[in-house]
């Protein structure tokens, strides 16, 4: 689950990470007393807007923008809610803004310059090991650092026996240059993310920029935070903080009956019981030519209603020509789910209007064979995996 940005520093914020504070707003009132509240707190008139979508690089598609005075400030606000914000990892036409985060100027002279870093945790899956990935070269093009200069970001992994010690903390400021007040604040702000990365069950937490400030405090400026959804059980207060029109409407409505789905691009829907069973599916789909459309686990029970809503969710995509049924009857008897299909089908009237590749195999499989094969609908049977891949290609060439 991803979180915006004002929301994940509310959680970077409870568990002692200094961040950068601000007041979201949703209409251009809510923006103007945001930002005399702030001033109140900080004596001065310059803010920060900021759109909130769950998408980075927002402040290359005009999302982020400086507000020097009240009356810029309603200027700006407006210009941004309700805008179609483009960035490189929005979809092409963008993700439309509902609201914005009215953010204090922290960018103020003082003794020394501001100094903008990178920094993120998340798990290195090679090792198995959760790592903190942080660079001297922080800000919007953290990407073409990574491109050009790879020598300028630096790892550190965390043993999960010990957590994060002390002296690895140490480290993360030395390597970023720092000495004297700002060496202290990094070595804090470090051990304090650390927790909030495990505190919240989180698979990342994305911090650009981090900054040093011209009186050598370090705070969080940007938050990008993603929650592992098989723990939200135990964070109902992160789960609350769900924004539903953010997400894939067809996975939205997919999780609310109980169906694993993942939308993807392809021309081939899929329709599996099993995650292993469902990427080798794909892979199916892959060498059969075509590309695979979702990935849908519909469980161990592949009753009537369970398929009839699965097919309507595959269906709901336009450029799928074709759907892939792949059961493994273990648990669940072949013929229970051949007669299920049958139904949906039966169900579903005209809605269907697609071939359909359907290969069951396990308990009672020839049966279920039977069972397709004589029902008169649109259905391809198929037994061994190079079959089904032939009746793939065949469907969709």
């Amino acid at each position: 689950m991803n979180l915006h940005e004002y929301q994940g520093k509310e959680v970077l914020a409870g568990f002692g990470v200094t961040v950068q504070r601000g007041v979201v707003a949703a209409t251009i009132s809510e923006a103007l007393q945001a930002g005399k509240k702030i001033t109140e707190t900080t004596g001065s008139e310059w803010h920060i807007v900021k759109a909130q979508i769950h998408a980075g690089g927002r402040g290359k598609g005009g999302g982020v923008r400086l507000a020097k005075n009240i009356n810029e400030l309603e200027t700006i606000a407006g210009d941004i809610l309700g805008m179609q914000l483009i960035t490189p990892q929005t979809p092409p036409e963008g993700k439309k803004v509902n609201q914005i985060l009215i953010a204090e100027d922290v960018y103020y002279p003082g003794a020394s310059e501001p100094k903008e870093f990178y920094m993120s945790v998340l798990l290195n899956r090679s090792t198995g090991r959760n790592m903190i990935m942080y660079s001297t070269e922080g800000g919007m093009d953290i990407e073409a650092v990574a491109d050009k200069t790879p020598h300028l970001i630096f790892n550190e992994e965390i043993d999960p026996a010990l957590g994060l010690i002390p002296f690895q903390a140490r480290k993360v400021a030395f390597n970023l240059g720092l000495s004297g007040a700002a060496f202290k604040d990094m070595t804090k702000f470090v051990s304090a993310l650390y927790r909030a990365y495990v505190g919240s069950d989180a698979s990342l937490f994305e911090i650009n920029p981090v900054l040093k400030t011209s009186d050598d405090r370090i705070i969080a400026v940007d938050a990008k935070v993603t929650i592992d959804d098989n723990s939200l059980f135990k964070h109902k207060d992160i789960e609350s903080m769900r924004d539903l029109s953010e997400e894939n409407p067809v996975e939205v409505e997919a999780r609310e009956v109980g169906l694993n789905y993942v939308d993807l691009d392809g021309n081939v829907g899929c329709m599996v019981n099993g995650a292993g069973l469902a990427m080798a599916t794909m892979d199916l789909i892959k060498q059969s030519g075509g590309e695979p459309a979702n990935f849908l686990d519909v469980g161990g029970t592949a009753d009537a209603a369970r398929v009839e809503t699965a097919f309507r969710l595959i269906l709901k995509d336009p450029k799928v020509k074709a759907i892939l049924i792949n059961i493994f009857g273990g648990i669940v008897r072949c013929d229970r789910v051949a007669q299920g299909i049958v139904d949906a089908y039966k169900n579903m009237g005209d809605a269907v209007k697609v071939p359909i590749i359907v290969r069951l195999q396990g308990t009672n499989a020839d049966i279920a064979k039977k069972i397709i094969d004589t029902s008169g609908f649109n259905f391809l049977s198929a037994t061994a995996f190079q079959e089904a891949a032939d009746r793939v290609q065949e469907a969709i060439s």
